[in-house]
């Protein structure tokens, strides 16, 4: 909500190089509004985000990307991962604003767990729904958490999904604008 605040946006996935190649993640983009900034100066925007200048900042993962609660928290890899896919507010490069959330922001997900990843927090790296879209798919949203997974809304809350949603609801609760409000799930 502070990026949101500042650019008029969430952030986008990842920002491209010429040729579109994802370079940097969400991760990288949202340092300075979670207390960040040094670490965020560190991180070369002028090369990938697995260049040896930018390897530095990948081994300073700030704690609020890894679930506090996992025994397994710790190094650099990220246990969260946004909500990736056409209808999504993460589509790839470009960025989305809260008046683009058209089921609204307590109807959509926009990052969740994904426990064993092994996705290094500063890669352009996220869960794309359409090749991933249950809650059971090791490969997806997933946690240590029995019976489901966190999920950090549009809103700002998080809520605990249920591995046993429905998945029609959980395809609803992915998109943003696909006119269908959820209420309590």
């Amino acid at each position: 909500h502070n990026y949101h605040d500042k650019y008029n946006s969430f952030p986008p996935a990842y920002l491209p190089d010429e040729n579109g190649k994802p370079m940097h993640s969400w991760r990288v983009l949202i340092l300075p509004m979670l207390g960040e900034q040094g670490l965020y100066n560190q991180y070369n925007f002028d090369q990938p985000w697995d260049s040896p200048a930018n390897r530095m900042v990948l081994d300073s993962m700030p704690p609020v990307f890894a679930c506090p609660s996992n025994p397994n928290a710790n190094g650099n890899t990220t246990h969260y991962a946004a909500v990736l896919g056409p209808n999504c507010v993460f589509t790839g490069a470009e960025a989305i604003g809260m008046s683009d959330i058209t089921d609204g922001t307590s109807n959509t997900l926009l990052v969740g767990e994904v426990e064993g990843s092994s996705i290094p927090w500063t890669k352009p790296e996220d869960i794309d729904i359409t090749l991933h879209p249950t809650l059971t798919d090791p490969k997806g949203f997933h946690s240590h958490h029995a019976g489901g997974s966190q999920f950090l809304l549009g809103d700002g809350s998080v809520r605990f999904v249920s591995e046993n949603i429905n998945q029609q609801t959980l395809q609803n609760l992915f998109n943003r604008n696909d006119d269908q409000v959820i209420g309590d799930f």
